[in-house]
Formats: structure tokens, sequence, C-alpha cells
């Protein structure tokens, strides 16, 4: 599957998949992760946080995973706030997790990765802020 860049097919991921795991959350609210996920939990979206640095902690009402294969639930969703150098390894866990769409934040973006999820057919999102689609698109 190419990479999502319709107006239309995002407005549907975000309205069908409603379960997120926030990769590289922070407990900053000047932080993207963290004010993101504010707004994406205020459209209904159910988040799992994962951040080993913050692993057992709440964040924003919830709970903070090691890593996505310790999230209780399936996933539609893995919306990514790591650097493009450390994505290989959350695709390859989040692959084994189970996921719909692959979600690159602006500045998150590697190319490898986008390739292989593309290929192997699944819906990757490349360089667009999921705050800010939502607002746009999901104000009906």
């Amino acid at each position: 599957m190419p990479v999502v860049r319709d107006d239309e097919q995002i407005k549907n991921i975000l309205k069908s998949q409603k379960k997120v795991a926030v990769v590289g959350i922070s407990p900053d609210p000047s932080r993207p992760s963290y004010f993101v996920s504010e707004v994406l939990k205020n459209y209904g979206f159910k988040l799992y946080f994962v951040n080993p640095k913050y692993a057992g902690q709440e964040i924003l009402g919830g709970k903070v995973y090691r890593k996505i294969s310790e999230i209780p639930d399936e996933i539609d969703i893995v919306d990514i706030f790591r650097r493009p150098v450390d994505v290989p390894p959350v695709a390859e866990e989040a692959q084994k997790k189970g996921f719909k769409t692959f979600w690159f934040q602006p500045g998150t973006v590697n190319e490898e990765v986008v390739k292989e999820l593309t290929e192997k057919g699944y819906n990757v999102v490349v360089d667009r802020c999921m705050k800010i689609e939502a607002v746009r698109l999901l104000e009906d």
C-alpha cells in the first residue's frame, strides 16, 4: 500500500482507528508527544503510552509501558515521536504486536521503514502531525 496522503483516506483512518500507541511520550507539557496526546485524547482516541524511561508512571491519566508488546490491547495506530534512527526497532516490534497504520510525526521519518511497511501493506502516514490532522479533518 502506498503512503497515505489523501485527506479522505486520512480522515477515514482517524475516524475508524481509535487505539493509538504513542511511542516516545514525555511528561513535559511543552513536548509535542505530550500536547499532541492531550488533543487526541479529547477527540476520543484511546491512548497507550510507550517510553521505557517513564515505564510504570502515569502521563495524562494513562499508564506508560516499556514497549509496545506490553500493551494489553490491540493497536490501530503507532504514532511515533522518536528520532529517525530509533524507528526501525519500534517498527519491528509493532509488526509483531500488530497494527493498521504507522504514523510518522514531522521529523521522525525513516525512509527505509516507510518503504518496508508500505511494501508489507501497512498504512503509512508520513510527516504529518496527528493532532493537526485530527483538528483539521474531524471538525465536521
